[in-house]
């Protein structure tokens, strides 16, 4: 009885360890090695210009404005924050904190404007998300 407990406990840590190795070989598999990469300089140029070209379009300037909306709540707990692309392309959000409720706005932005009035703290955010 011994020895086939023993046997069953050898053939499912051999079974473990073959998952084990599968599973290694699988993440290595998904990690590319540097191999991949192109080796002539003009493969590589592609490659980054193809990088800068998508990273335009990340929302990647942002700013952030705190304030009093109302002069008495104190705190400095309303907010604005701009998050835009490179082109000026993205979102105004703002927070409007008073002592019973808080609302919230988006406002769109394209070239660095908005089609919707933007309040001066919202053009402060706008103004410093633009700031390289």
């Amino acid at each position: 009885m011994t020895l086939v407990i023993s046997v069953v406990a050898l053939v499912v840590a051999l079974g473990a360890f073959g998952v084990t190795l599968a599973a290694a070989r699988g993440v290595r598999s998904r990690n590319r090695p540097v191999d991949y990469l192109p080796r002539d300089t003009a493969a590589l140029r592609r490659e980054v210009a193809a990088l800068a070209q998508a990273q335009q379009h990340a929302l990647r300037n942002l700013a952030v404005v705190r304030y009093d909306a109302f002069g008495d709540s104190g705190g400095a707990l309303s907010w604005s924050i701009a998050l835009v692309d490179d082109g000026g392309s993205g979102v105004v959000l703002t927070s409007i904190h008073g002592r019973n409720e808080t609302r919230t706005y988006a406002k769109s932005v394209a070239a660095w404007a908005s089609e919707q009035t933007l309040t001066p703290e919202e053009e402060r955010a706008l103004a410093e998300a633009r700031r390289p």
